[in-house]
């Protein structure tokens, strides 16, 4: 017994994201798109995961999960938008590599936020494009996730795909169009927006100082040896 806890407490010390879920989740809340990989549990939290798609659609969708078991689907909804869960319901969101996947992000946290209880915490995990698939692409300005807010994330839709399938892929010319096709026709999920550790620091800031939304920043763990990524603690305040 004694071996088992000093192993788990050494577990804990190591692993960034068990430490934060430990001292940051508890009570009721959601995890959005957590696939193969979802954050462990403290065991004073009870988590219900939330996808776009059910578990046999995700297996179609991705097929390099092939191999690996997927969490139990509990609720399928868009995870930008929560459209099943009631405003003020849940004391954590966990949305770990996902930010990326949004076409709006500055809309999505914004609805993360309405759907959390005030004192809430949303755990966000991104990726870090300087140790990922997309080290060779432009990181996203605020500049252009605001545009997303305010005018629609069509107008840059495309230029993503294209740019993914580019500068990720390597494909050019007709290769490139006939992807671009196929990712538009499935509705594929690509890192639509990309931030190394400054910008996405930055881009948190500025959506307290710019657009005012209700949260402060409790933690944010360079978690790039582990995972290649940066985490974020973001607690709701008072509107």
């Amino acid at each position: 017994m004694l071996k088992s806890i000093v192993q788990f407490a050494q577990r804990i010390s190591i692993d960034p994201r068990r430490r934060l879920a430990l001292r940051f989740i508890r009570g009721r809340g959601i995890e959005i798109g957590a696939l193969h990989n979802p954050l462990w549990m403290p065991p004073w939290a009870r988590v219900t995961y939330v996808d776009r798609l059910t578990e046999g659609e995700l297996r179609g969708h991705y097929p390099e999960l092939s191999s690996f078991r997927l969490v139990k689907v509990d609720v399928v909804d868009d995870g930008e938008k929560l459209t099943r869960f009631e405003p003020g319901t849940q004391d954590f969101i966990i949305a770990s590599h996902f930010l990326e996947h949004t076409q709006d992000p500055i809309g999505t946290i914004r609805r993360l936020l309405e759907v959390l209880r005030p004192g809430g915490i949303l755990f966000l995990a991104v990726p870090d494009k300087r140790f990922t698939f997309d080290k060779g692409r432009p990181e996203t300005e605020f500049a252009h996730v605001l545009r997303d807010s305010l005018e629609g994330p069509q107008w840059s839709y495309d230029g993503h795909l294209r740019e993914f399938v580019s500068l990720v892929m390597g494909s050019s010319g007709e290769q490139l169009e006939a992807v671009v096709n196929g990712f538009r026709a499935t509705n594929y999920s690509i890192h639509f927006h990309v931030w190394s550790q400054r910008s996405l620091r930055d881009f948190l800031d500025r959506l307290i100082a710019d657009i005012r939304l209700p949260m402060k920043i409790e933690a944010f763990v360079d978690n790039t040896r582990g995972r290649g990524e940066n985490i974020c603690i973001v607690r709701k305040t008072a509107s």
